[in-house]
């Protein structure tokens, strides 16, 4: 261990131990002002004051085994509870460890709020004075992940460097936001009194009228209008029920993206669902004669790997400014999904009541379409799978994929009935699913699920010890298929072969037991009954599926 750095502060404790209260007491009370209920992370050296100061409060501390798995534990806490998830960091080596799982949040558009220790104050501003964990410039280092990035320099300024950072994080679009304070102030004593309230706004992103007015116009008198529902849909509060409502008014086919699933339920009449790696999906999509796309880029996946030429008019919502026209030409609304939606609908005529109705056929024959193509391809086991998880997962779960073959099959397989389906396509990082889920089940008190590759597992193996610590009634599903089997797939078909794709890998089911965690070998005809087993049990349970998964063939239109 190097041996540390740190000055004692004078004032931070009595002669025997009697605690004063300082800094890292004015963090833990805001955070309790805020209406905070769990944290996240990993203790440090410089970042002890926030971890002692929670000791004396009511705060719940999930201790995580990897700082990138504390970041993806915060995120699947918020997706789960809707609450800002909170991120306590330490200094240099753990706050870039967590970098990674940042950039999922931030591209998902997920709100959390990042509190990192830094060096003492006489450290900051690039000195080389040779302290332990010391960057350049910490804070540049978070500016690719986060909305906005903060230096605290006295404990006055915390409650409101938090307060301001905590209602960032929500306001439309959502992300991370990162608060740096350095360890001499967690660890002085503070005049500052303690905190009991917080003062916060969150701002609404309105749409501005005149763009409204032209977008009801185009869509009241469109012939064949679709709408492409994203992840900006389902994180709008209110998001869904002002898309059922305009969809409904207009009697458009709606397709939901991968973030978008469940933005309409899979059972409307008008869900055209979301097999977006589907050219019947691009085609309908391209044929509209007005699109109207909420909440999505339109991105690599969305468009179907840039297959997607729309040949009517784009109108295209969204919260992120940067996304407005940033694959094709439309009319660009900058505002919140709901607010946006809601206020299209006001303005739309009445629909006759003998206006002929063709959307929810349009989305029949789509999800008719896709069907058949499937069924011409030799996918028994695929289809089989996803059926068996359907049946097997309760309709109200939450789900957590990983970047895996059995994930990219859910992206557009899946349906999330009344539950929510979660997955790394934000960033594309491996390792989400597994800690995501847990801290959902520990937030929420409701069993997840968790599906992983034998790949993607090893990047958060060391977080069984976190789901027995926590007893957190998580069944982590891991196909093992020997190797990065999309990665295989994809290099055996453009290059003849593949390389370095094929892993060593431990006795998943004997790793999870040396943690004390129930764990069952499976098969794939035999695991939708083991899955269904894991949810009448408390406690963390793995599975284990020894398979070869396939991914379904491009779909090729005469």
């Amino acid at each position: 261990m190097p041996e540390s750095t740190t000055e004692p502060t004078a004032g931070a404790s009595g002669e025997h131990g009697e605690h004063v209260r300082n800094g890292g007491d004015v963090v833990v009370e805001t955070l309790e002002a805020l209406g905070v209920s769990h944290v996240f992370g990993i203790p440090g050296q410089h970042a002890l004051g926030l971890f002692d100061a929670i000791r004396r409060s009511d705060l719940e501390f999930v201790s995580s085994r990897v700082e990138n798995n504390s970041a993806f534990g915060a995120d699947g806490y918020t997706r789960a509870t809707g609450e800002v998830g909170v991120l306590f960091l330490s200094t240099g080596p753990g706050a870039l460890t967590a970098l990674g799982a940042l950039q999922e949040a931030y591209a998902t558009a997920v709100p959390l709020l990042v509190i990192t220790s830094q060096v003492p104050r006489r450290g900051l501003g690039g000195t080389r004075k040779g302290l332990l964990h010391q960057l350049d410039d910490q804070q540049r280092s978070a500016q690719n992940v986060t909305k906005s990035t903060a230096v605290v320099r006295e404990a006055a300024q915390i409650p409101s460097a938090l307060a301001d950072a905590w209602a960032l994080a929500q306001a439309a679009p959502a992300g991370p936001t990162w608060v740096e304070i350095p360890e001499d102030v967690l660890l002085e004593a503070t005049h500052v009194p303690p905190v009991r309230s917080a003062v916060t706004s969150i701002a609404e992103r309105m749409p501005r009228a005149e763009l409204v007015d032209e977008a009801a116009a185009l869509l009241a008198a469109a012939r064949m209008p679709v709408i492409l529902a994203g992840g900006g849909v389902r994180r709008s509060e209110g998001g869904r029920a002002a898309l059922r409502r305009l969809a409904e008014s207009l009697d458009a086919p709606v397709v939901s993206t991968v973030g978008g699933k469940g933005a309409i339920a899979f059972d409307h009449p008008l869900s055209a669902a979301s097999w977006i790696e589907d050219r019947h999906t691009t085609s309908l999509l391209e044929e509209a004669d007005v699109l109207l796309a909420v909440g999505t880029s339109i991105g690599e996946v969305t468009s179907n790997y840039f297959t997607f030429a729309p040949r009517g008019r784009l109108i295209q919502v969204d919260a992120e400014a940067r996304v407005l026209e940033s694959n094709h030409q439309g009319l660009g609304i900058h505002a919140d999904a709901a607010l946006a939606l809601s206020a299209i609908a006001d303005r739309l005529p009445a629909r006759p009541a003998d206006a002929p109705a063709h959307g929810a056929e349009i989305a029949a024959r789509l999800r008719a379409d896709v069907e058949a193509r499937l069924a011409a391809q030799d996918l028994g086991p695929e289809l089989s799978l996803m059926a068996d998880l359907r049946t097997a997962v309760p309709a109200d779960a939450h789900t957590f994929w990983d970047m895996t073959i059995a994930g990219y099959w859910a992206w557009s397989a899946w349906d999330p009935k009344q539950g929510e389906f979660h997955s790394a396509q934000g960033s594309g990082g491996l390792g989400f699913a597994f800690p995501a889920a847990l801290a959902a089940s520990i937030g929420s008190g409701r069993r997840t699920l968790a599906v992983s590759g034998d790949g993607g597992a090893m990047y958060s193996i060391a977080e069984l010890a976190t789901a027995r610590q926590h007893d957190a009634d998580v069944t982590w599903l891991i196909i093992d298929d020997g190797g990065y089997g999309i990665l295989r797939e994809y290099m055996t078909e453009e290059f003849g072969q593949a390389t370095a794709t094929e892993l060593a890998r431990p006795d998943f089911a004997a790793l999870a037991r040396s943690f004390g965690v129930t764990a069952h070998e499976s098969t794939l005809e035999d695991v939708g009954a083991t899955i269904a087993r894991t949810f009448t049990e408390p406690g963390p349970a793995v599975v284990v599926v020894p398979a070869l998964l396939r991914m379904f063939a491009a779909t090729h239109l005469d």
